[in-house]
């Protein structure tokens, strides 16, 4: 499913037009976004936790040449699906 899919999705449900939909979506993953880099975490109590890790620099190799390569830190954002969630995918 992509984004246009989303939102006709979401204005079906919701009885909302697709303009208002798409801005829904927007404000919602904007919001998110916004949490993320501040460094909260969001809970969607039934769905999931979205949060932000930080993965320390390492060395690895790089699999063209074989040779050891260093790979930077970094922060990564996280998803882990509530129980609910999981279990319908899981049925």
């Amino acid at each position: 499913m992509n984004k246009t899919e989303l939102v006709k999705k979401i204005a079906e449900a919701a009885g909302l037009s697709g303009a208002d939909a798409k801005k829904a979506l927007d404000a919602t993953t904007g919001a998110i976004k916004e949490a993320l880099v501040a460094g909260d975490k969001v809970q969607l109590v039934g769905f999931g936790t979205f949060a932000t890790k930080e993965r320390p620099a390492r060395q690895g190799v790089n699999p063209s040449t074989g040779k050891k390569i260093q790979i930077a830190a970094k922060t990564v954002v996280k998803f882990n699906p509530g129980a609910e969630f999981e279990a319908e995918v899981n049925k």
